[in-house]
């Protein structure tokens, strides 16, 4: 099923629908501030077990998560830090993704047993109101197969996916651009997880 949307204005109706989908276990395609991504409920086993085998992701590999916004996370249970909460401040939404704690709801398949998630609210309107409609924070692993160019496009997701997904949100091209820094800010020092859209520099400016 596909689900046409203005990037700048998405009619949250059409998102509710695509969210009923992903309530009913579907996975679901949509853009974010840099490429198309896969939503999917992080709390249900069989959803994840379903991205999984779309992606031929190995299970050792943990899947990112966005949110709406920081009450999202913290209302699914999510814990965040003092240091975390003072990133998300600066730089949500936008390229930046911190590590937390993982919550007890979410299957351990998203966190491949590590015990932490990697979270962000992303800079586009479509992706933040796909979450909220939701009610929790949902998966963005980037639509494609493992190893494969990750999409920018809504065709390249058809051509990758097809007949695989049981949604598509089309709001044109996805902007593109380097991938967000991730940044462990749970414990008392931060540490750069992956160099990325902001530069680590500016990570620690925001920090006493």
């Amino acid at each position: 099923m596909e689900f046409r949307v203005e990037a700048g204005r998405p009619d949250r109706l059409t998102l509710l629908r695509a969210a009923a989908l992903l309530r009913g276990g579907g996975i679901v395609a949509y853009p974010t501030d840099t490429l198309y991504g896969l939503a999917a409920n992080p709390a249900s086993a069989a959803a994840m077990a379903q991205l999984y085998r779309i992606k031929g992701r190995p299970v050792d590999a943990p899947i990112p998560l966005i949110a709406s916004g920081i009450g999202q996370i913290e209302a699914a249970g999510g814990v965040m830090s003092q240091a975390s909460r003072r990133l998300a401040a600066a730089f949500w939404p936008g390229p930046l993704t911190l590590v937390i704690p993982a919550w007890p709801q979410l299957d351990p398949a998203v966190h491949a047993g590590r015990g932490t998630v990697a979270i962000r609210v992303p800079d586009h309107q479509v992706a933040r109101l796909l979450a909220d409609a939701c009610g929790w924070p949902i998966t963005s692993t980037s639509a494609n197969k493992s190893g494969e160019p990750a999409p920018m496009e809504p065709a390249d997701v058809r051509t990758a996916l097809s007949g695989e997904l049981d949604g598509l949100i089309d709001a044109g091209p996805s902007p593109g651009g380097a991938p967000s820094t991730i940044v462990d800010a749970s414990g008392g020092v931060p540490r750069l997880v992956r160099a990325g859209a902001v530069p680590w520099d500016r990570v620690l400016k925001c920090l006493p």
